[in-house]
């Protein structure tokens, strides 16, 4: 746990100059700030597919399910040979131990969503998913993807990076001896996150969790991931994280003096109507769970967003 987590990304975006002009979309976010505690894995599926560089735009034609690559003057169909590096790429070992990938947004090979695709007549739609993106997420439906458009969106970067540090944790969990107490152990500091993104899916793995003994090992964690991995493609939203927030005050009921409970109440009204970001809340839980020693609380995955550097629970 105390190596950086791995994550693939369009090479563009870490400055290599791979576009087709030559150049290169650096994210200054991504290289300077995310870049110092996640370790890189960069791709450029068109550079690598020998396209050559600098090389002719290219555009996805035809049928959304399966379009075609065309370069825009000459009309070459490039399809079959970039399906060919794509589907080698996309099923590389070295791909296993991803945490997550960050694609280049619009991009005809690494869009995720939205990517023109082109009519016979030219018309165009913007409906389509980049090639080499819809083979990596066909491949590794349970590693958490986006692109670095909506990453400037803070409620989607919390989602994307809350998911990428839960599957490192839950990746270091499958690789020591697997037991039904540790899944349990897991599960119990895990459980206030989940509920931030389903509250479906924490009953479930609840139930789950409480049934352990009467399921075979192998079928018992492979059900967990998959209710894991689902509840964290969900996204969390302010009404999800307030009921949260209420839930932890049961912990409090008979710690509290009034005037605490009366500043923690504030808190997260004034977090319910946008006036403060979820940290003041968080921070203020985390204070009182260490003043009156809430056992329960301190080992929240919740309450210590992962890594604490960057913030991600500080937007409003």
């Amino acid at each position: 746990m105390n190596t950086p987590v791995k994550i693939g990304i369009s090479a563009c975006l870490v400055g290599r100059k791979v576009r087709y002009d030559g150049g290169h979309k650096q994210d200054h976010f991504l290289t300077d700030t995310l870049g110092q505690y996640v370790a890189y894995v960069p791709v450029c599926p068109e550079a690598e597919a020998g396209l050559g560089i600098p090389r002719e735009p290219m555009r996805l034609e035809g049928d959304p399910k399966a379009p075609r690559l065309v370069t825009e003057k000459t009309r070459k169909d490039l399809t079959a040979s970039m399906l060919r590096w794509v589907r080698k790429r996309a099923r590389d070992p070295e791909n296993e131990g991803l945490c997550g990938f960050i694609f280049k947004a619009r991009s005809p090979s690494c869009g995720t969503k939205g990517v023109k695709i082109f009519t016979e007549k030219n018309r165009c739609a913007k409906k389509g998913v980049g090639l080499f993106a819809r083979a990596f997420m066909d491949h590794f439906p349970l590693i958490p993807v986006q692109d670095e458009g909506r990453l400037q969106n803070p409620r989607l970067r919390e989602n994307f990076l809350e998911a990428v540090f839960v599957l490192r944790r839950w990746r270091a969990s499958l690789k020591e001896q697997r037991a039904r107490g540790s899944l349990a152990a897991f599960h119990t500091r895990h459980k206030l996150l989940i509920m931030s993104h389903s509250v479906e899916h924490y009953r479930a793995m609840g139930r789950l969790v409480a049934k352990a003994k009467d399921i075979p090992l192998k079928d018992l964690y492979d059900t967990y991931q998959g209710h894991l991995l689902a509840a964290l493609r969900l996204k969390t939203t302010t009404k999800k994280h307030a009921n949260v927030l209420q839930r932890m005050l049961r912990y409090f009921k008979k710690t509290l003096l009034a005037d605490e409970k009366q500043e923690l109440l504030a808190a997260i009204q004034y977090y319910r109507c946008g006036d403060v970001p979820l940290i003041v809340p968080i921070t203020l839980i985390n204070h009182y769970a260490c003043k009156y020693n809430e056992p329960y609380l301190r080992q929240q995955y919740y309450l210590h967003p992962d890594p604490v550097e960057l913030q991600i629970k500080n937007h409003v």
